[in-house]
């Protein structure tokens, strides 16, 4: 492998790795970089769950060894998002690119409308709902994402975030460390049935995830000093960025292959 190679998964999977781990959203960058680099895009999307997977555990290590993690709630609704990620990793049917597509940019808008015009809801959370129990109606909730997540898995953070914030009350902060843990929960089975189909680049995938645990280290250190503000306002730019991508105003693979080529 071309050292010019193992620069730009590097250094692509370090801004990756920084903003999944600080919001979400980056996984088109790493597939744009990974399929530039001439992997099909089954493979591509193998090979960064492997380097998602070792992100996610290097910020999840962090927060534990700050105490931010709450297990029990986590474990309760991380298992029908585990059950629904593998239901999502099995599906057959192909789904309608366009209902997918205009389906994410209305729940983008939502969102960003409540972090605008409601930033205390995300930056203090509901502390009458995070006293009680996880919910019965909540388990639905993050199976579908579980099937999303296994499925697609572009975005899939901000739906985690918004079910755990909206859902059982937690801030921010707090949400973004139980979305982090749920991510490394779940990856793992879906994987399994990328590496099962031989659809893992191993190289690419480990070298990218030097990167992306990088930036995940980055990321949340960041996230821990500065709190909820922060993490709201790297929501703000990236769910505005990638509302415009969706929407066709911007292409941002496009823009990726663009420098990359340069």
């Amino acid at each position: 492998m071309e050292t010019s190679v193992v620069i730009i998964l590097i250094c692509s999977g370090l801004i990756v790795g920084f903003i999944n781990t600080m919001a979400g959203g980056a996984t088109i960058i790493s597939l744009s970089v990974l399929t530039w680099l001439g992997l099909p895009l089954t493979v591509a999307n193998g090979t960064n769950r492997l380097a998602v997977f070792f992100q996610t555990l290097t910020s999840v290590s962090s927060f534990q060894n700050n105490h931010l993690i709450d297990w029990k709630k986590s474990i309760r609704v991380g298992i029908p998002v585990i059950i629904g990620s593998v239901a999502g990793s099995f599906i057959a049917v192909k789904l309608n690119e366009e209902i997918i597509r205009y389906s994410f940019v209305v729940i983008m808008i939502i969102m960003l409308a409540f972090i605008l015009f409601k930033p205390s809801l995300w930056l203090k959370g509901n502390a009458a709902l995070l006293e009680l129990p996880v919910k019965k109606w909540n388990y639905p909730v993050f199976f579908v994402i579980g099937v999303y997540g296994g499925f697609l898995h572009v975005g899939v953070g901000y739906y985690l975030l918004a079910a755990i914030v909206l859902g059982l009350g937690l801030d921010l902060m707090k949400a973004n460390v139980m979305k982090n843990l749920l991510v490394m929960l779940y990856v793992p089975f879906s994987l399994i049935l990328f590496i099962i189909n031989d659809e893992v680049a191993w190289k690419y995938g480990l070298i990218h995830a030097i990167g992306n645990v990088i930036g995940a280290f980055i990321a949340s250190r960041i996230a821990m000093k500065k709190g909820s503000e922060i993490i709201r306002f790297v929501m703000i730019v990236v769910i505005a960025v990638l509302t415009a991508d969706m929407a066709g105003l911007i292409n941002i693979r496009s823009a990726t292959e663009i420098l990359l080529a340069k």
